[in-house]
């Protein structure tokens, strides 16, 4: 998605469903990384950090204690409702939230040690500006075979039909065009359980993976067939495909 569909979808999904996903039943077999745990071993304690596309700012507020400062942007205003709801809750004093696009990053030039954006769009020429020098830049993004089994089922969905490593490659072409002098990806194709029907319902209302999920009468029919074919011990069995850009200034 594009800033303005990502704005544009966070808005209407945020009002109308919420963002607690604390009750999400979902095991995941074969991840190589958890990102956010990337994010924490380039950190001593001392860094200003950047977090692009921070939605409700959880993961920004559960690494808080890494760094010296954060600062974490959305451009959903839903997305910030409940972000800065969840700063008040946490009652942290390192962390602030700011809507606003990441084409337009409203910092001075060299302003921030690293930069993290998960599952966001994201702007080369603008990161490499506010990032310091020797700084790093990290984002996670689904593949385009993510989910593959599900899109398949509805046949339609997010990125479906575009070769698998467009998006990286795209990425990784528009980080080292911006100036920045080292640049590694990483790849991980994992298995993911979700225990109940109600599990699988939760992403498809919260995420763009099937879009317009339950406008088509049609819909609710396929997803039960899909439950039926892919259910397993485990749970209601599908993929999860990510990427990570690991950028040095």
């Amino acid at each position: 998605m594009n800033e303005k569909e990502y704005k544009d979808f966070y808005d209407k999904v945020g009002k109308t469903n919420g963002w607690d996903f604390s009750h999400l039943r979902v095991k995941s077999e074969g991840a190589i990384w958890g990102f956010y745990e990337e994010v924490t071993k380039s950190c001593n304690g001392s860094e200003v950090l950047l977090d692009i596309g921070t939605g409700g700012g959880e993961n920004l507020l559960n690494i808080a204690s890494s760094f010296f400062f954060g600062i974490g942007i959305d451009i959903s205003g839903g997305m910030m409702e409940t972000a800065h709801s969840n700063l008040n809750k946490s009652k942290l004093s390192n962390v602030r939230f700011f809507q606003m696009s990441s084409d337009q990053l409203q910092f001075p030039s060299e302003f921030f040690d690293i930069i993290s954006c998960c599952h966001a769009p994201f702007f080369a020429s603008e990161a490499v500006r506010v990032l310091k020098k020797r700084g790093h830049f990290f984002t996670q993004q689904v593949s385009e075979a993510d989910k593959l089994n599900l899109k398949r089922a509805f046949r339609r969905g997010q990125a479906f039909g575009e070769v698998d490593g467009t998006l990286k490659d795209r990425y990784v072409g528009e980080l080292k065009e911006a100036g920045f002098s080292k640049v590694e990806s990483f790849d991980y194709d994992a298995i993911e359980y979700y225990e109940r029907p109600e599990d699988l319902l939760f992403l498809l209302n919260h995420t763009p993976t099937i879009p317009y999920f339950g406008q088509n009468n049609q819909d609710f029919d396929i997803l039960h067939e899909f439950i039926e074919n892919n259910w397993t011990p485990k749970g209601i069995r599908t993929n999860s495909k990510r990427f990570m850009i690991v950028a040095a200034k």
